[in-house]
């Protein structure tokens, strides 16, 4: 992924109103981002619990999303993320939903996935050994590519609607 400043950070969020986009937080360590190692850009809010951002680029532009965790807890065990397909403790995965861009969002249109709650899911599938005792790896180049694939169709899947 290309680097980013803070302002072309904001600037990308398709599916925020204007005061949602007051209230973006960035990491406290985003000047100190690896770029050259991001396949996408994720991270939970700092200061408002149980919202998070993802921006990817989408044909060459950064494009972002704002998400919002569900509240509740599950009675599972263990979880699967949606985006790095890792097992997890079902308390580190949660059920992460975006408005949608454009009309369909504004109107109330959400579409959601489980997602690592922590949004590390850049970072596991970097891991060499499983997470879980259960759980088949295949290579990290498989799983990175897979990651990215499957995070670009879900932002594809919010902004959709809008174009």
């Amino acid at each position: 992924m290309r680097a980013l400043t803070e302002d072309e950070v904001r600037e990308s969020f398709v599916n925020a109103a204007d005061d949602e986009l007051r209230l973006v937080a960035l990491p406290a360590d985003f000047m100190l981002t690896d770029w050259d190692h991001l396949d996408f850009f994720a991270w939970p809010d700092p200061h408002i619990r149980g919202r998070g951002y993802l921006v990817t680029e989408r044909d060459g532009q950064p494009t972002g999303i704002v998400l919002r965790a569900a509240q509740g807890s599950s009675q599972a065990h263990a979880a699967m993320c949606n985006l790095c397909h890792t097992m997890q403790p079902a308390d580190q995965v949660a059920l992460f939903t975006a408005r949608k861009a454009g009309p369909a969002g504004r109107n109330g249109d959400s579409i959601g996935t489980y997602m690592c709650t922590d949004l590390s899911c850049h970072e596991n599938v970097r891991l060499a050994a499983p997470l879980a005792p259960s759980e088949v790896r295949a290579s990290v180049d498989h799983r990175i590519d897979g990651t990215r694939a499957r995070t670009e169709a879900f932002v594809e899947r919010v902004v959709e609607s809008a174009v």
